[in-house]
């Protein structure tokens, strides 16, 4: 009888201030958030899109078989739909799509730490800005301010992945097969920019996913900061 109620005592007081320990959180206000936290929370969101991103981009047919798949830009298509009657080179357009995106796929692997120099570069001073903005806000700022560093660090790895896949080969032998051709202009599209560009574009695009996805989906803040930074914006 005793022991029962020493039970039903210390249960009670454990209730006791279990309750009294929830009023008191409940009625703490919350610590202000200093720019260098929204900051750091920014870049960890992009850094996870980035990551999540170029880790479903670099799978196989993560380009060639999604809604970021490169196509043949139009001087290029040119040159495939005047070869298609030439014998070797009647698949010419879809074997060279194809390339074009194991091409992307590849250097999608190395993506992120040129991105993420890139992020880490992100000063304070528009961190509340790009937190209480649209949806992309630092995916914007991203693009905006690091764009061109990006082109110029990711072309060489593009080129790389291009020859691996022997695409830059590949489409040597399909201009000079078309330049042979009677009563046509001479033409040598290089493909390393625009594969460039479009790979950059579908990166992007995923970060901008991901970016949403955090800002509006609580389960995807997987981190402490995150929690944090980021339910600022949901009052």
């Amino acid at each position: 009888m005793i022991k029962k109620l020493f039970f039903l005592s210390s249960l009670a007081f454990l209730i006791s201030s279990c309750a009294e320990l929830q009023s008191l959180v409940d009625s703490t206000p919350d610590v202000p958030l200093t720019k260098e936290e929204v900051a750091r929370g920014l870049k960890e969101a992009l850094s996870i899109g980035i990551s999540n991103g170029s880790e479903a981009l670099s799978k196989l047919d993560g380009y060639y078989k999604s809604p970021y798949k490169i196509l043949l830009p139009e001087q290029a298509r040119k040159i495939t739909d005047k070869l298609k009657v030439v014998p070797g080179f009647k698949d010419i357009e879809e074997v060279i799509v194809q390339k074009l995106n194991r091409a992307a796929e590849d250097a999608a692997t190395k993506a992120k730490p040129i991105f993420v120099e890139a992020i880490t570069g992100m000063t304070i001073g528009d961190a509340w800005g790009i937190l209480r903005g649209a949806d992309n806000s630092a995916t914007t700022y991203l693009h905006g301010s690091t764009n061109d560093k990006l082109t110029e660090a990711f072309q060489p790895v593009i080129l790389e992945s291009l020859n691996k896949f022997n695409a830059v080969e590949y489409w040597e032998k399909a201009v000079n097969a078309y330049n042979k051709l009677p009563f046509v202009d001479q033409m040598n599209p290089s493909l390393d920019a625009y594969v460039t560009e479009k790979s950059l574009e579908g990166l992007f695009s995923m970060v901008e996913k991901e970016e949403l996805a955090i800002r509006t989906d609580i389960s995807r803040r997987t981190t402490d900061l995150l929690k944090r930074v980021f339910s600022k914006q949901d009052v």
